[in-house]
């Protein structure tokens, strides 16, 4: 089946997020284990992905946990620490689909604060056809309704649309709508899977 669009996660596919590797390093690995068993960080995470304010959201969560409030503010203060490089092969792979005229979209889960940082700090994050961003949708994969809204904004056939994601969840809510979805595990996997697709050739893709 050919493909019409591809439709990029942007966390762990074309730019590294890793909170816990800046905790580990600030706290050691044992204290960052402890901080998140004891402070539902992740939870808040997900309510900024869903539009949540970014600072009022973490400072409140600081505010609840005065033992570790300068921590948690580290979630806001620090929080392009935690997205500190972009994975240049992926980045390179989405210009060179670009390039084709291959339409690339993005559909990820990012709040609204965070997103307007990742911005600026890397730039081609403005290069999508069009960026399907959670916060500023009220609803993150893998709900349905977020793929849903990408269909009905795109206008394509579900079934040639490739979806690429580093988490296994949202690529089986993708599928179970009749994308067609490819796991991210490194780059090199991702440009062999547009080879195969037609997309690029094997020069284009390195």
């Amino acid at each position: 089946m050919t493909i019409e669009a591809v439709v990029f996660d942007i966390g762990n596919v074309l730019i590294e997020w890793e909170p816990e590797r800046f905790y580990d390093a600030r706290l050691g690995a044992e204290t960052r284990q402890r901080l998140f068993a004891e402070v539902p960080l992740h939870e808040m995470n997900l309510g900024l992905d869903r539009g949540a304010p970014f600072r009022d959201s973490v400072y409140a969560l600081a505010d609840q946990h005065p033992a570790w409030a300068e921590e948690i503010r580290h979630w806001h203060d620090s929080w392009l620490e935690f997205a500190h490089r972009d994975i240049p092969q992926s980045v390179r792979l989405l210009r060179a689909l670009r390039q084709k005229g291959v339409p690339v979209l993005a559909l990820s889960n990012f709040g609204i604060g965070t997103f307007e940082l990742a911005l600026e700090a890397y730039p081609f994050l403005a290069e999508f056809d069009q960026a399907y961003i959670s916060g500023h949708l009220g609803c993150i994969k893998p709900d349905p309704e977020i793929y849903a809204r990408l269909e009905q904004g795109a206008g394509l056939p579900v079934d040639r649309i490739l979806f690429v994601d580093d988490r296994p969840e949202n690529i089986d809510a993708a599928r179970a709508r009749g994308w067609q979805g490819h796991l991210f595990t490194t780059p090199e996997a991702w440009a062999a899977r547009l080879v195969e697709a037609g997309l690029l050739s094997e020069q284009d893709a390195l």
